[in-house]
This record gives C-alpha cells, sequence and structure tokens, in this order.
C-alpha cells in the first residue's frame, strides 16, 4: 500500500493526510511497498492507464485526461552541430494540453482530489500552472481557487479566465502566496495541488520515465531542466531513483537544474554550501515561470545536491535570451523564456568544455513561447513589405 514519507525526517502518513509534514514543514513524498514498471508509450498511449504501475491511486478515471504526456523527444541536430556535442535531445512539453509540462502533475492531483471526495482544488501559480489547474478542473467539474502573482498582465491573466476558475491576483510577497493558500484550503476544503504536492510530483515524474522509455533505456549522462519551487526537479530525480531501482536503468542521469541569475534562490545556497535557501531579495527576470522567491522544495534540492544525485546553475538574462532565439530560428520550437534554461546552460557549458562531445543530454523544455510574448519585445523581429502584383521583391530583402 502507498505511503506518504517526509523528504526531511523520514516521518510516514497516510496517502489523504495533509500536504505538508506536521514536524518540520518539509514537503511529503509518495512511497511504495512495490513498484512496477509503467507500459511501454507505444503499447498505451493513455497518459493515466500506462502509469497505472508508478501511481499510487486506485480507480483511476482516464476520462479526465486531457491527452497529457507522450510528448516528444526529438534530436536537436543544429545544437550539437553548434556544440559539438554529439547526442542531445529535446523533450518538447510545450505540446501537452495547456502548453506546458504542469498538465502531466495536474492530471494526477484531479484524480487524488476526487478520490478523497472533495469538489474544488487550487494552486498558487506564475501561469503555466493556473492554467492547467482551471483546465483540469473544468474537465472534471470541479471548483478552481488560482491565485497568481500580483503583477501578472492581462495578457497572461485572460487565457486562465477564460476556462471560468475563482481567479485572483495575490497582492504581496508570492513565495508567502503559497503557504498562506495551504492554510485556506485546509481551513475550507479546497485542495490545493501546488509544486511540491505529492500527487503532482507523482505525476510530473512521468517525463523522466518517458524520456528514458523513448531512448529504449539506454545510458543517458545528463538531464537539464529549469527549476523555480523544484517540485518538478525533485520528481525528475525520485523518477530516476525508482528506474535504478527497478533496474530498468544501471545508473540514474545526474539532473541540472537551471535557473535564471536574476532570481536564483536555490542555486545561492548551493554555491554557498548552505543547508537551508534563503529568500531571494528583488526577483528580476524575463524568465517569469522560474521566479519563485522562497521555492518550496528548495531544501529538498539541496539535499539531493549534496546526495550527488543534482546540481543547480544559473543563466543570465542574455544567455536566456539567445537560447530562445536559437531554439525557434535553428530548431523550430518556439518556448518561453523559463522553457529555454535548459538550452542556456547546455551552450554555455559545452562552450566551456565542462560537457564532452561524448556526453548524451536531454533537456527538457517546460512551455510554449505563446504562454508569455513579453519577451518577444527583447528580441529584433522585423517583417517587410512587398505589393502583391510584384513579389520578387520579397527575395531580396
Amino acid at each position: 500500500m502507498p505511503y506518504l514519507v517526509c523528504v526531511a525526517c523520514g516521518k510516514r502518513y497516510p496517502l489523504d493526510t495533509a500536504l505538508r509534514c506536521g514536524n518540520c514543514d518539509e514537503p511529503l513524498e509518495v512511497h511504495y511497498d512495490s513498484l512496477k514498471p509503467p507500459a511501454r508509450i507505444k503499447d498505451d498511449p493513455c497518459f493515466v492507464t500506462r502509469n497505472t504501475n508508478v501511481f499510487p491511486l486506485p480507480d483511476l478515471r482516464p476520462e479526465l485526461s486531457l491527452g497529457e504526456g507522450t510528448t516528444p523527444l526529438l534530436r536537436a541536430s543544429n545544437l550539437q552541430a553548434e556544440t559539438g556535442l554529439e547526442c542531445v535531445y529535446l523533450k518538447n512539453e510545450t505540446v501537452n494540453p495547456t502548453w506546458s509540462f504542469k498538465d502531466r502533475g495536474t492530471s494526477l492531483g484531479v484524480q487524488a482530489a476526487i478520490w478523497f471526495g472533495l469538489k474544488s482544488i487550487g494552486t498558487v501559480s506564475s501561469g503555466n500552472m493556473a492554467a492547467s489547474i482551471a483546465a483540469f478542473a473544468a474537465r472534471a467539474g470541479l471548483e478552481a481557487y488560482v491565485f497568481v502573482q500580483e503583477g501578472m498582465p492581462d495578457g497572461k491573466i485572460q487565457p486562465i479566465a477564460i476556462y471560468g476558475p475563482h481567479l485572483n491576483r495575490g497582492i504581496g510577497d508570492y513565495g508567502q502566496l503559497y503557504f498562506n493558500a495551504l492554510d485556506l484550503g485546509e481551513k475550507h476544503g479546497i485542495y490545493f495541488i501546488s509544486s511540491d504536492n505529492p500527487f503532482r510530483v507523482e505525476g510530473q515524474k512521468t517525463v523522466a520515465y518517458e524520456i528514458l522509455d523513448q531512448l529504449d533505456y539506454e545510458p543517458l549522462d545528463f538531464i537539464f531542466m529549469p527549476v523555480s519551487s523544484g517540485g518538478n526537479m525533485a520528481a525528475v530525480i525520485k523518477a530516476c531513483e525508482e528506474m535504478e531501482a527497478l533496474g530498468l536503468i544501471k545508473k540514474a542521469p545526474m539532473i541540472i537544474g537551471v535557473q535564471a541569475a536574476g532570481c536564483s534562490p536555490i542555486a545561492k545556497a548551493v554555491a554557498e554550501d548552505k543547508d537551508q535557501i534563503e529568500h531571494f531579495h528583488n526577483p528580476n527576470t524575463m524568465a517569469h515561470a522560474i521566479s519563485n522567491p522562497m521555492p518550496p522544495s528548495g531544501n529538498r534540492i539541496l539535499r539531493k545536491v549534496k546526495e550527488g544525485r543534482a546540481n543547480v546553475i544559473t543563466v543570465t538574462e542574455e544567455e536566456i535570451l539567445a537560447a530562445q532565439a536559437f531554439l525557434a530560428s535553428q530548431e523550430g520550437l518556439f518556448v518561453q523564456p523559463a522553457g529555454a534554461v535548459p538550452v542556456a546552460a547546455v551552450r554555455r557549458l559545452a562552450g566551456e568544455s565542462t560537457l564532452k562531445p561524448e556526453h548524451k543530454i536531454a533537456a527538457i523544455l517546460t512551455g510554449s513561447g505563446l504562454k508569455d510574448t513579453s519577451a518577444l519585445a527583447h528580441h529584433t523581429l522585423k517583417a517587410g513589405a512587398v505589393p502583391v502584383t510584384n513579389l520578387e521583391l520579397a527575395l531580396n530583402k
């Protein structure tokens, strides 16, 4: 029977319990007495039924799926040519139903809420998770309570509001908003499927299972991915540990979390060899989706770094913009700034020869560029004009 365990102190809890440890206020994680591999993607394309063996809940409802998961793993031939690396793959999470990786975790989180008999779900989000929660709640007939960053522009608010959630900007410290929302949920019976909800983590871990499945479980040296709250990175690490235990892979890849230098509380703690993260004051980055100044799973990631499972590094705004432009113009993939940070890191580390040509690498592209078009103002983009009677003029532009 699956159960929950505190990732810090090890205290054990039943599945239908609080979302964080009552002893140390750290996240809870699903553990299993026994675990079986998921079905191969080619054998069962349905996200819910394919992953039954690595999900903790019985009687899942496939009809609540929106077609999440089973995203492409693409060989990055032009990135390989630019960097001299021989084997780089791009996991394109932008093609999930609401255009981001969040749909994997939301899918299982909604199943958990229904299993617990709850009628309302919620989240705290910088954008991607807000749309995902609102969409899946609509599908399942649940009330959705969504809190977003205070300064979120209308252009990002409206694509969330269209699903009909109870949507509010949170005025004040975004880092504190997460914890206050958990208190609200406990008081009013709203199940918050935020970043480190244990069922969200179980859903999001499937991205790593898919990457290795798509590679026929051949050895992989590194997985690069954005990191903000730390929940998704914890999920990928957890999946790799499970695949080791199942004997699907001999050695787990090193997980490299990448933060924007303008908001990098986890990377800062790693660089300073701290045991605890500290609040990152005055965040300033165009990668809004990863600009959490006080990540609720930050300490959890620090422990994995100290275990040798992971590392967390930063990239600059200039590197993010360059990676976003490269992915669009050279690989045909338009991602939001946060989705470009893994490629920014790969390009820099290859240039520094930290990455070797023989290293086998996967980078997770987390969200579509259409989720945040504000960064386009920082690129030099143009369109010409020609008479419809003389289209040959376009050939000289």
